[in-house]
């Protein structure tokens, strides 16, 4: 297994010096930003499209780090009710399926997106209950109308190009959990699989290595976000877990995001990263970070120190004390 970083947190840097501090820390691999969210500070990716010698540079730069690229990331919200917006995710998404092929990356990260609840609609609509019952009727409409018509033909072009899609289980987006996961999977082809990143997954109460277990013994895990969080029970207990208070409001939050060993010990990683090779994942371990509580760097050089312990090295040798 490689530990692997998104480079976003160091946007603010050139990309010769993001990734030859990431190379003296001891990382693998790196997630490189491409569109939506994650922005593209370190690479240009319709140059990249354009221009074979910009590739060749690009990863010319990354081996004489010793660095490999586990996916491009592009979070956006390709399923968004205004035309622009979607059609904006949408040309991100599909550019970043075609360079990671021109690249030889395995995987693309991104988000499964949100429709409105009803056509005609201004906002994405995040479903949570059943009841009252237009509200099933809206996820009945985001699902049938909206996203298995678009990601069906969007699989269909990562197919095309050979690349996994590697979906992070997000709340505000369709798929936030591993149910929702497997079931546009088998809505649509193998390609569209998952981003695993339990942080998300933490604060909704899901037992993370059960989840893993879940999805990756179908082979539904494309991609691996190695992020923690931390749920504050004395918030949580009176005002539950979907907290709405901003992130930088850390004494008030019911759950933080939190460096790795800050949500949970070394221990349950080390069992994290064991569940990951009992499914068959030996793909990167991708260090996303977004603790507010320390600076970038620092949360990051703590998650590599834990990953470093924690991750296997070589691959299982011969169970001779079986035979």
């Amino acid at each position: 297994m490689d530990i692997g970083v998104l480079t976003v947190p160091l946007g603010g840097e050139p990309i010769e010096d993001a990734v030859a501090y990431l190379d003296s820390i001891g990382v693998d691999a790196v997630e490189l930003g491409v569109g939506g969210w994650p922005g593209a500070t370190h690479v240009d990716r319709e140059a990249l499209l354009s221009d074979e010698g910009a590739r060749d540079d690009l990863l010319g730069l990354l081996d004489e780090h010793g660095l490999r690229i586990s996916a491009l990331a592009t979070h956006n919200n390709p399923l968004h009710p205004d035309e622009g917006h979607a059609a904006e995710a949408d040309r991100e998404l599909r550019e970043a399926i075609e360079l990671a092929d021109r690249l030889d990356v395995d995987a693309v990260t991104c988000f499964s997106g949100l429709p409105a609840g009803a056509p005609g609609d201004s906002t994405p609509n995040w479903i949570t209950a059943p009841w009252p019952t237009e509200h099933a009727e809206a996820l009945d409409y985001q699902w049938d109308e909206v996203a298995v018509p678009y990601w069906e033909d969007l699989a269909k072009h990562a197919d095309h190009h050979g690349v996994d899609v590697a979906i992070e289980m997000h709340p505000n987006m369709l798929v936030y959990e591993p149910t929702g996961l497997l079931a546009l999977r088998e809505a649509t082809n193998e390609r569209i699989g998952a981003n695993f990143d339990p942080s998300h997954l933490y604060w909704q109460g899901i037992d993370v290595t059960e989840a893993i277990r879940f999805l990756g013994e179908r082979d539904a895990i494309h991609h691996f976000h190695a992020k923690d969080t931390k749920v504050y029970d004395a918030n949580a207990r009176v005002k539950g877990v979907l907290d709405t208070a901003g992130y930088t409001e850390e004494a008030d939050r019911s759950w933080l995001f939190r460096s790795l060993g800050y949500g949970h010990d070394e221990a349950h990683w080390k069992d994290v990263v064991s569940t990951l090779r009992m499914v068959g994942y030996e793909g990167a371990l991708s260090i996303e970070h977004e603790d507010s509580l320390t600076s970038s760097r620092e949360g990051l050089e703590k998650a590599v120190d834990v990953l470093d312990r924690a991750v296997f090295e070589t691959r299982p040798g011969d169970a001779y004390w079986a035979e």
